[in-house]
């Protein structure tokens, strides 16, 4: 004997039921993290306006600092300069020139992103070409370093983090750009964003603005509550549908 339709009627709902709140849930934690990213970004904005401190002046929490504008001035030390590849501007592969500024009376050093330059591979490049003057005062917004590679001490340079032979760091990450480096390195890391007017064929092209968007919050919401109506509605349809059905007999 078949199923009667009040039968499929209740297979049918506990199905689509489920699925459509599942769905809204999904739908409303995206929305969730909307709020979430708009006040972050309302935070930056307002770190990003404010007026540029001393680099010595930041707070050491890294994150109460981050994003906020500072300055520092120094002298580079190119001998251990490293980059960051690969990194792609407008198309084209490069790498971006992370170059240790060292202050005076102190023996960390503050690696400075000094901006892009081009590279086949997105890895090599002629380092002497893209050297500017020895001093240095350096203006940006300062970044943190967040990514973490595998990186320990004593052990052989992980690929992840990038080609020791090359002096290319893959990630941002502190304790490799250490080892590169040979020396200790503060928690930020300033992006250069001053001299942007310059053109000469040695001044690599500075970082621009953070991006400071909303990401795909809200259209994963809205997806997720489409999805949602579509198991309502759909699975009503099949509910009144299979209830319509005589059932059937042998």
């Amino acid at each position: 004997m078949s199923s009667s339709p009040s039968l499929r009627v209740i297979a049918t709902l506990s199905v689509a039921l489920p699925l459509a709140v599942l769905f809204a849930r999904l739908g409303a934690w995206q929305l969730s993290r909307l709020d979430e990213r708009q006040a972050h970004n309302v935070l930056l904005e307002a770190r990003l306006a404010d007026t540029v401190a001393a680099f010595a002046s930041l707070p050491p929490d890294t994150a109460a600092g981050h994003y906020r504008r500072g300055r520092a001035a120094g002298s580079y030390l190119y001998d251990r300069e490293v980059v960051w590849a690969p990194r792609m501007r407008r198309g084209s592969p490069g790498v971006n020139f992370l170059t240790p500024l060292r202050i005076s009376g102190s023996d960390t050093v503050l690696m400075v992103n000094r901006g892009w330059a081009y590279s086949p591979d997105a890895r090599s490049v002629e380092f002497a070409r893209w050297r500017e003057a020895d001093s240095a005062r350096v203006t940006g917004y300062v970044e943190t370093w967040t990514q973490e590679c595998g990186d320990s001490a004593g052990a052989a340079f992980p690929g992840s983090c990038g080609d020791s032979s090359a002096r290319a760091l893959r990630r941002l990450d502190r304790s490799a750009v250490e080892r590169l480096v040979g020396k200790p390195v503060y928690p930020y890391l300033l992006m250069q964003t001053s001299d942007s007017a310059l053109r000469a064929d040695s001044v690599p092209a500075r970082v621009g603005e953070p991006v400071l968007d909303e990401g795909p919050h809200r259209g994963y919401a809205f997806q997720w509550f489409a999805f949602a109506l579509i198991a309502l509605v759909g699975g009503s349809a099949l509910a009144i549908r299979e209830h319509q059905r005589p059932a059937v007999t042998p």
